[in-house]
C-alpha cells in the first residue's frame, strides 16, 4: 500500500461564493464533507490547512486535524508546502492536494493518484477523464490537457487544445483531449522547489499554476480515473448540484 498523506487547503474569501468552506450541503459544512472523503482514503493521515480561525473551529469541531498557515499564500500549493515544512515531512514523503471545493471528489480517487505517483516515479501525478460534451470542451472553466504516448502531459489550457484545422478534424481535436480534474500527488521535494521558483509566463497568463511545473521540465503523470468525479464547488448553483450528489 502506497503511504501518502493528504492535506486540504481552505481559505474563506471566495469571490464568487463568500464563506465557501462553511457552507451547508445537507447539513454539514463543505469543509467537512471533503474530510471525509481523505478519511475514506487509505491516507496515514488528513490534515486541513488554513489561514482562517473560523475555518479552524468548525474543523475542529468535526474532529479534523488543523494547521493554522500563513495568510500571505497565493495558493493552496503554497500553503500546503507550509504544512510539510510545519509537520517536518521529509522530502520523499507522498502528499495529495485535495481541494477544499470538491466535496463529491471520490475516496477511491484520492487513492488513485497518490497510487499513480508512487508507480510511475515522475514529478507530479494528476487525474483527467474524456469530455462529456463539447460544451465543456469549449468552456475556458474546464481545462484542458494533452498527453503524450506515454499519459504524460504535454500542456494545459483553459483554451480549445488541439485546433483542428479543419471542419472534419473536430472530432478527433475533441477525442484528444482530456477534462482535467483538481486533484494533485506530489513529493514534498518537489513541492517545495514549486513553491520556490517564480511563475512562468504560461502560468500567469493561463492563471494554471500547474503549467510552473511544466515550466521547469517536472513531469505530470496523467491518469483516467476509475469513476467520475462529483462537480467542485464555485458558485450557488454548484452547490446545489453537490447536495444533490453527496446526498446519494
Amino acid at each position: 500500500m502506497t503511504d501518502f498523506v493528504v492535506v486540504i487547503p481552505s481559505r474563506y474569501a471566495s469571490a464568487r461564493l463568500p464563506g465557501k468552506p462553511l457552507r451547508q450541503i445537507n447539513g454539514k459544512p463543505m469543509i467537512q464533507h471533503v474530510y471525509e472523503r481523505g478519511v475514506e482514503s487509505e491516507a496515514r493521515q488528513v490534515v486541513i490547512a488554513t489561514d482562517d480561525e473560523r475555518i479552524a473551529t468548525v474543523a475542529e469541531s468535526f474532529g479534523a486535524t488543523v494547521c493554522m498557515t500563513a495568510t500571505h499564500h497565493q495558493s493552496g500549493t503554497e500553503r500546503i508546502a507550509e504544512v510539510a515544512d510545519l509537520l517536518d515531512w521529509d522530502d520523499a514523503q507522498i502528499v495529495v492536494n485535495l481541494q477544499g471545493d470538491e466535496p463529491s471528489m471520490p475516496a477511491a480517487l484520492i487513492s488513485q493518484c497518490a497510487e499513480l505517483l508512487a508507480d510511475d516515479g515522475a514529478d507530479i501525478a494528476t487525474l483527467a477523464s474524456p469530455f462529456l460534451n463539447r460544451e465543456d470542451f469549449e468552456s475556458p472553466n474546464c481545462v484542458k490537457v494533452i498527453c503524450d504516448n506515454n499519459c504524460n502531459a504535454l500542456y494545459f489550457s483553459r483554451a480549445v487544445i488541439p485546433y483542428a484545422r479543419a471542419t472534419e478534424q473536430q472530432d478527433l481535436a475533441f477525442e484528444s483531449a482530456l477534462h482535467h480534474h483538481g486533484i494533485y500527488a506530489y513529493r514534498c521535494g518537489v513541492l517545495r522547489k514549486l513553491v520556490s521558483s517564480a511563475p512562468s509566463s504560461l502560468e500567469l497568463s493561463e492563471q494554471l499554476e500547474q503549467l510552473r511545473a511544466l515550466s521547469l521540465g517536472m513531469t505530470i503523470k496523467i491518469g483516467v480515473p476509475a469513476m467520475r468525479p462529483g462537480i467542485g464547488v464555485d458558485t450557488e448553483d454548484d452547490l446545489q448540484r453537490a447536495a444533490d450528489e453527496t446526498a446519494h
